[in-house]
């Protein structure tokens, strides 16, 4: 019990209570079905440029309701647009994967799941704006060991692909993901209540519409430009974002067509990527000061690149590839621990709290306009060779090496 986390856990209260004790619901409805996402696609007929084509229609519809994302939290409140958007973005899209047959639906499904960058930006709001702010790395690194826990339920999965084979099987998750997630938004909007910083801009917003309220961007814009942390913070998520999206969508075709791994064994491998994860940040990660960020970061960076460079170079048959293919997924685990629960704080510990919705808002609208082409450029580069996704995932992995070092060489100050 003397873990930092466990004690950030026991002395949860409000919001941030609930939102982190609400969100182990996401992880076993969700979590179940990403591992299958992408051969979910590939078994009913889509091609790998179809595939990464479906992720960036996802990333620009991402964009649109980032734009918005910020009038529309700051009228309709964090706790509301949190459970209507959850709704929106999440369970109507399940029902969708479930009956889909062809290529349309998932870019209709795509289009709406995009309408989670709202209850993105809500949800942080509802999380940490009532937090302290000594809380904040341990408060999002609860957040992110919650969503790894649930990969241990991944042999479900495995179970049912099994006995049903891989389509009608992932049908029966989206069902369950749809019925978890629509308890969620539920128990979520009932068992927390509107932020301090909510109810003002609540007061605020009262009469204007979100075309006036998205006009005050300018100003806002302005004052981030004149932040070099916070250029800094939107450079690191941008490149976290785009890696991740390369990974979540190729990562299952490379193991699976490449590699030649059966389909019940896909979810098992991402365990061992959650355990790590849980382990750097149950017991690294408590040891990491708000503002000593540099080396982390610098080592959430190596890590991954080496995890990358591991991914590529497994070869096509023998055991070898396995033992391979779970080293790859420790480093990638480190990485992604380290990564992740960095590029949220750094965001959150740059940031006004008054004007929180609205700059979130424009760092997920400007992230996902970056990040949107990656998925159709992903898919081109997996159609002539499985690999240059992540070849091109090393690449900016290094960039992000770059920028960090040059970042606190020129501001020596911060460290």
């Amino acid at each position: 019990m003397a873990n930092p986390l466990f004690t950030t856990f026991i002395r949860l209260r409000g919001n941030p209570r609930a939102c982190v004790y609400t969100e182990p619901l996401w992880g076993l409805s969700m979590n179940l079905c990403l591992p299958y996402a992408s051969v979910y696609m590939l078994a009913l007929g889509l091609n790998d440029a179809q595939v990464g084509l479906v992720a960036s229609i996802y990333m620009l519809s991402q964009v649109f309701f980032a734009f918005f994302s910020g009038p529309l939290i700051d009228k309709m409140g964090r706790r509301l647009s949190t459970a209507v958007w959850d709704f929106f973005s999440w369970s109507i899209p399940c029902l969708i994967w479930w009956r889909a047959e062809n290529f349309w639906f998932f870019v209709v499904a795509a289009i709406l799941n995009g309408s989670m960058r709202v209850t993105t930006n809500s949800w942080n709001c509802l999380l940490i704006e009532d937090a302290e702010k000594d809380q904040v790395t341990n408060i999002y690194s609860l957040v992110i060991i919650f969503g790894q826990f649930c990969a241990f339920f991944a042999p479900i999965a495995s179970i049912l692909v099994s006995r049903l084979t891989l389509v009608p099987a992932i049908r029966i998750l989206y069902i369950n993901a749809f019925i978890l997630m629509t308890i969620k938004l539920f128990l979520l909007y009932f068992i927390s209540r509107e932020t301090r910083v909510g109810l003002v801009r609540i007061e605020e917003s009262r009469g204007k519409n979100i075309f006036r309220l998205a006009g005050g961007y300018g100003g806002v814009i302005k004052i981030m430009l004149r932040s070099k942390g916070t250029i800094f913070a939107i450079l690191i998520f941008i490149i976290i974002n785009i890696v991740a999206l390369i990974n979540s969508t190729f990562w299952q075709v490379i193991v699976s067509k490449k590699l030649l791994v059966p389909d019940p064994l896909l979810p098992l491998f991402p365990i061992i990527r959650s355990v790590l994860s849980i382990f750097f940040l149950f017991f690294i990660m408590p040891r990491i000061k708000s503002n000593i960020l540099k080396n982390p970061l610098l080592l959430g960076f190596f890590c991954y690149i080496i995890g990358q460079a591991i991914l590529v170079l497994v070869p096509v048959e023998g055991i070898t590839r396995y033992l391979l293919l779970s080293l790859s997924l420790v480093f990638d685990g480190f990485g992604f621990g380290a990564l992740t629960t960095l590029s949220e704080s750094l965001i959150a510990l740059n940031i006004s709290a008054m004007e929180r919705a609205r700059v979130m808002a424009i760092i997920h609208m400007l992230a996902m306009a970056v990040t949107s082409p990656f998925g159709w450029i992903g898919g081109l580069l997996s159609e002539m060779s499985r690999n240059l996704p992540f070849i091109l995932n090393i690449c900016l992995l290094v960039m992000g090496v770059i920028i960090t070092v040059v970042y606190y060489r020129e501001n020596s100050q911060e460290v």
